[in-house]
Formats: C-alpha cells, sequence, structure tokens
C-alpha cells in the first residue's frame, strides 16, 4: 500500500476513533466485495429486450433528447442529416473508439472528424456509450483512452451512438457489465450516468437547458 494512501486511510480511522478492521467485522466487508449483493430492480423495466428498446427510448425523448433508431450503415449519414437538421456545423469531436471506427464516416464527404478529448471550442461531440438504461432513458459513459470524460460535457451538442445490444433493463445491470468487463480493482475512473442534456431550475424555477453541459443530446440507437 503507498505511503499516501495510508495516511488517508489513517486519517479517516482516526476520525472513526478506531482501528484497521480485523476478524468477522473484516471477514464480512472481504465477502460482500467479492461478491456485490444486488439491488432492488424496477418492475417496469423487466421487459424483453425489444421493449426494453423501446422504454429507453421514450424515457429519452420524454427527457428532452432526440433520438433516432438507425442500421449500422445508417450512422454517419444521420449525424450528418442531424447537424444539417439544427444549423450545426459540419465538424466534430469524436471519441477515438473502436466501435465509431467501425463506421463509414468517409463516406461523409462533409463531415470534418477530429478524434480525441474535448476542447473548449468544439460545438459537437460524438461518442458511443457504454449501455443504455430503459428503466430511465439513461445512457452510461465509461471514461478511458477511447472516450475521454470532456466529450460528455464541452460542447453545446452530444451526439451519442448506442447500440440496441447495450440497453439494460437498470442500474443494477450496469454495475454488473463494469464488474465483468473490467474486473475487479480495474473499473473506470469515471463513469458517468446523463438523462437528456444538462438542465437546470435553479433560477426562478423556470427550467433552462444547458447549464452545466450539453443543450442538446441525440441518440441514435443502432439496430443489431
Amino acid at each position: 500500500m503507498s505511503d499516501a494512501r495510508t495516511q488517508i486511510l489513517g486519517g479517516i480511522r482516526r476520525s472513526l476513533r478506531r482501528g484497521e478492521l480485523a476478524g468477522d467485522a473484516r471477514s464480512e466487508i472481504e465477502a460482500r466485495l467479492a461478491s456485490p449483493p444486488r439491488g432492488p430492480s424496477v418492475a417496469r423495466a423487466q421487459l424483453p429486450h425489444p421493449e426494453k428498446v423501446a422504454l429507453f427510448c421514450q424515457w429519452a425523448v420524454t427527457l428532452n433528447a432526440t433520438v433516432a433508431r438507425v442500421g449500422a450503415d445508417d450512422v454517419p449519414g444521420e449525424v450528418t442529416a442531424y447537424l444539417a437538421r439544427n444549423n450545426l456545423p459540419a465538424n466534430v469531436a469524436m471519441a477515438p473508439s473502436p466501435l465509431l471506427e467501425g463506421y463509414d464516416w468517409a463516406s461523409q464527404k462533409m463531415l470534418s472528424i477530429r478524434r480525441g478529448r474535448g476542447e473548449g471550442s468544439d460545438q459537437v461531440s460524438v461518442t458511443g456509450a457504454f449501455a443504455g438504461i430503459a428503466e430511465t432513458g439513461t445512457v452510461v459513459m465509461a471514461s478511458g483512452p477511447d472516450h475521454p470524460v470532456s466529450l460528455n460535457l464541452l460542447p453545446d451538442t452530444h451526439v451519442v451512438v448506442l447500440r440496441e445490444a447495450d440497453v439494460v433493463a437498470g442500474y443494477e445491470d450496469v454495475w454488473g457489465r463494469l464488474r465483468e468487463r473490467y474486473g475487479k480493482n480495474l473499473m473506470p475512473r469515471t463513469v458517468n450516468t446523463i438523462t437528456g442534456p444538462s438542465r437546470t431550475g435553479d433560477i426562478e424555477q423556470a427550467m433552462e437547458l444547458g447549464a452545466h453541459g450539453p443543450r442538446r443530446m441525440h441518440i441514435l440507437v443502432v439496430r443489431d
């Protein structure tokens, strides 16, 4: 254990006025970490998979996102068409994800793509998603070299490419998938759960989009 970690944990123990756990208390915590208990599941999302996808889309639209259900061959064209429909620049910052590289971006001659992290001048980002949650219309983003977190936050418009196969019923399914993919002690540094565009109602209780992040979210749900 590193000196910094030892100091941090030592400070926590001092504030709790106890020493390092041992005996039954330690065994109980180790067992819980080795096999985390599953939390409650929301009944409305316990559906056959095609209905989960439909429920995800319904909630995403209800919460001010826009959704397009497309085939894999249609992804680049839908991104270009969405930007044109909304008078947005055809310049995008794209996550350097192997999943996104599988689409034929070269077919869109008017689309200019820069791959990498988000910058303050970016107006549009395109990313994948680790999962979509049917019960709330939420997209889940796992950070890493193939998905810089800044792409979720800086541009005014966030275009998300989500595969139907990655739509799950609820949050507990996401945690299980994260543990399965990354393994113990190898979780991503950041997991963002994003439900529609950024918003706030702090000022006079009037809803304002784009308060702390993108004001537009367009989700491409890609058929399997």
